[in-house]
């Protein structure tokens, strides 16, 4: 089944059957979902409207948030003490990574944290649908610190909240990518069998 007919195709289901679900199935799709996107940010401009990070966060999530930091620097050559570097490679969003094509996804003020991940899942969907295509993206919360020179060219109304840019366009294979890690499947996953 390819992307598009799988999007179409999903739905609630609230009625199954109870034919058996291999395991090696539900560890292949979670090893893979594993790999879905996590979010660009930059150091802060505008005041945030909503925290990307909690203030204290806790362990293990501290230590994958940094690691990813030191793998993404280490990447492009630059030193975990390089400052100026590191801020020169986050000016990057501003261009969308040179992406001729860019989405900016805002959210009500009023609406709570199920809505948010309803966006997220929305955001997820509109990534592998733009793979199918061929394309690939960037979602960027890093746009946030720029909320208010964004809101100059778009106009949102005020009841909305920025929440991501997305960059969207064909990869340039010239530029060196390395691909940060992720948890493995034991950290993320309990299987509770009978």
């Amino acid at each position: 089944m390819d992307v598009y007919e799988a999007v179409a195709s999903r739905r609630a289901v609230r009625g199954f059957t109870d034919r058996h679900v291999p395991r090696e199935v539900l560890e292949r799709v979670l090893s893979a979902a594993a790999w879905a996107p996590s979010v660009a940010a930059a150091g802060p401009w505008d005041e945030r409207e909503y925290e990307m990070y909690p203030p204290s966060l806790k362990s293990p999530y501290r230590e994958r948030r940094s690691a990813f930091g030191q793998e993404r620097y280490s990447a492009l050559g630059i030193g975990r003490e390089d400052w100026e570097a590191r801020q020169r490679a986050a000016s990057a969003n501003w261009d969308c990574f040179g992406a001729p094509a860019a989405l900016f996804c805002y959210i009500d003020r009023d609406l709570g944290r199920p809505q948010w991940s309803d966006v997220g899942m929305y955001l997820q969907t509109v990534i592998l649908l733009l793979r199918a295509e061929g394309l690939h993206s960037c979602p960027q919360m890093a746009w946030s610190v720029y909320r208010k020179t964004v809101a100059e060219v778009l106009s949102p109304p005020d009841e909305l909240i920025l929440f991501c840019g997305m960059s969207i366009g064909f990869e340039d294979d010239t530029v060196e990518y390395a691909r940060t890690g992720r948890a493995p499947l034991e950290e993320m996953v309990t299987f509770i069998e009978d």
